[in-house]
């Protein structure tokens, strides 16, 4: 696959007389967004096929189109211009507008095969992580967000998201894209209400020890103790060749079989399609990893805790609003054996449960208890993405995505999750592996659905 770049563009919002009116100078990172300071970014491409995309069609009608109305949304996003410093007379870090504040947009274009890279078959996770862009980060300034539009010539598109974990959560970023497509395809002048971003940190009442808290955990994670308000993120995983990313899928037929399964062993448990996916997958990873039965496995997830704060957060308030809960140094065998599926669905029911009644002064030992694990656990699973997210819903006037990735899945073998494009209660699961174990991966996924 050769990758060429054709032009490094500078987006900026339309008007900047609205900086001035919606004082967004600078948003303080909340107790919420703290924790994810220092990792790596989230990225994600949604394909577009599109085959009358020739060069000049892309150029002067697609490309224009995604540029304004991207100028256009940003008037409304404009902490995604911004950067994260960490001012020597902060307590913690902010997210800091400039009056040039922009979103960098890489143009690319890329002779590989289009219909094989938007597949859902296994695919070089290189060439995937060649279509989302940099983001530009040191010691000083963290950039908060940035995009890459890449034409595949007569066989369509891709837009490439890096989102910086402590600028904005899953929720936010996949609202963020809706609202943009949104503006693109229907040509809109302003924002739809339902998908106009709230900054009102006001509404998030909190002692502030758990920033002090938070900032002592981020501490911990570095290496290099030299310079404490380094905004230089954690180093990332190097992968070999041989790591491909493929994506499974369960349909609403299989979500209902596998249910059933569990409920005749235990009928009272929250049986969700999240709870009956995960619980699928993670005995799947489980048995394909295989070696000692004894040796420890820990899962995580992290749950939207906008409807559970009071006062409850609005749907597009704009940052991180996640809890996290997991089970941790469980053995392997747990999952390995026959009934390693209900086993799963059992803990994962358990901690869905438990998110109803538990305390925002709780979470940062939940961060705590979590990373540490995460340190000596032999596999730890973790979920991105959500089945309510809606990426599919992304319309920018040439057609929904005909696949969405979150490419970043490489870094903690994380299980990426979304709706299934084609069907009302289908899940989509996204696996970053080597092929040898995706392999494995695959046949215990495919032969339990048909055993």
């Amino acid at each position: 696959m050769t990758l060429h770049v054709i032009e490094p563009a500078r987006v900026t919002p339309t008007d900047y007389s609205v900086i001035n009116s919606a004082n967004l100078h600078k948003l303080p990172l909340t107790f919420f967004d703290l924790p994810w300071l220092l990792f790596q970014p989230v990225k994600r491409v949604f394909f577009y096929e599109l085959t009358e995309s020739t060069r000049d069609h892309f150029h002067s009608i697609i490309l224009p189109k995604l540029k304004d109305s991207l100028s256009l949304i940003l008037r409304n996003y404009l902490p995604l211009t911004g950067h994260i410093t960490w001012e020597p007379n902060e307590p913690k870090p902010s997210i800091i507008v400039s009056e040039n504040g922009v979103v960098l947009v890489t143009i690319a274009e890329s002779d590989a095969d289009f219909s094989h890279l938007s597949g859902y078959g296994q695919r070089p996770l290189s060439e995937l992580h060649a279509l989302v862009p940099k983001l530009p980060v040191s010691d000083d300034s963290a950039t908060a967000f940035s995009i890459q539009i890449t034409l595949f010539p007569n066989q369509g598109f891709s837009i490439g998201v890096a989102a910086h974990h402590a600028v904005l959560d899953g929720k936010t970023s996949s609202t963020f894209i809706k609202a943009w497509a949104q503006i693109c395809k229907q040509e809109l002048q302003s924002m739809p209400e339902n998908l106009t971003p709230s900054y009102d940190r006001s509404l998030i009442k909190y002692p502030t020890y758990l920033d002090e808290k938070m900032i002592e955990l981020v501490r911990s994670l570095k290496e290099d103790q030299t310079n404490i308000r380094s905004l230089t993120s954690l180093p990332s995983s190097k992968l070999g060749d041989d790591v491909v990313l493929a994506t499974l899928v369960l349909s609403r037929a299989d979500i209902e079989r596998l249910r059933e399964q569990v409920k005749n062993v235990s009928p009272s448990l929250h049986l969700s399609t999240f709870v009956i996916a995960y619980a699928y997958a993670w005995t799947c990873f489980v048995k394909a990893r295989g070696g000692n039965k004894d040796r420890s496995v820990s899962l995580l997830f992290v749950g939207d805790f906008r409807d559970r704060l009071d006062p409850k957060l609005p749907g597009t308030y704009f940052g991180n609003c996640m809890i996290p809960v997991g089970c941790y140094n469980r053995k392997a065998a747990e999952f390995m054996e026959e009934k390693g599926f209900v086993t799963a669905a059992e803990i994962i029911s358990d901690l869905v449960k438990g998110l109803s009644s538990r305390k925002i002064e709780t979470i940062a030992d939940t961060f705590v208890e979590g990373f540490s694990f995460q340190s000596w656990s032999t596999q730890f699973g973790t979920i991105a993405g959500s089945t309510r997210l809606g990426v599919y819903e992304a319309d920018f006037g040439w057609g929904r995505p005909v696949k969405v990735d979150i490419v970043s899945i490489d870094q903690g073998e994380a299980i990426a999750m979304a709706e299934r494009r084609d069907e009302s209660g289908g899940v989509e699961i996204g696996m970053c592996l080597k092929k040898t174990e995706m392999d494995s991966v695959v046949s215990f996924f495919n032969n339990g659905l048909h055993s």
